[in-house]
Order: C-alpha cells, then structure tokens, then sequence
C-alpha cells in the first residue's frame, strides 16, 4: 500500500493535467515569472518553488503529484518542503 502512495505521477500526467485546466507547461511557467522551459525541471529533480507553482496552476497538493518528494519513506509523514522555497527579498 505505502509504494501506492509513492508513485509519483508520470511528466506526461502532469502535462495531461495543465491542459485539461486549459493551459500549458510553458505558459504557467511564463506566468510566473520564468522562462519558458523552466517550469519543466520540476518534472524530473526536485524543485520545491516549481513544484508549488505546477500544483496551484493544476489546483491539488503537489503532494498528490509528487509523494515521493513529500513523504518521508520511514515514517510516512508529510514533509514541509514549502519552508525549502528561496524567497526573493525586494528593497
């Protein structure tokens, strides 16, 4: 059951899941602020900022899509990976 749990969903899922929200991987991540394919890391290493901004544009926890980022394998409890995102300071 856990290794249920830890399946993370495929890149092209993700991709399924921003066109069925009627948008793309590329214009989420111009959205934000960032080049066009930048988003698109967070498809294959992880990358806590980019990882929040697919989950929003989608609108479910980017635990759902990425439980092995999110879960500690040994007690299986969810990590605060939010509080790992650099914050930009403006002056």
């Amino acid at each position: 059951m856990a290794n249920v749990r830890n399946r993370d969903w495929h890149p092209a899922d993700v991709i399924a899941a921003l066109r069925k929200k009627g948008t793309t991987m590329a214009a989420v991540s111009r959205e934000a602020g960032l080049s066009s394919s930048t988003l698109a890391n967070a498809l294959t290493r992880p990358w806590p900022k980019g990882e929040w901004i697919i989950a929003e544009a989608i609108e479910v926890h980017p635990s759902k899509i990425w439980p092995s980022r999110y879960f500690d394998p040994e007690t299986h409890q969810m990590i605060d990976r939010k509080k790992l995102i650099r914050r930009t300071h403006t002056s």
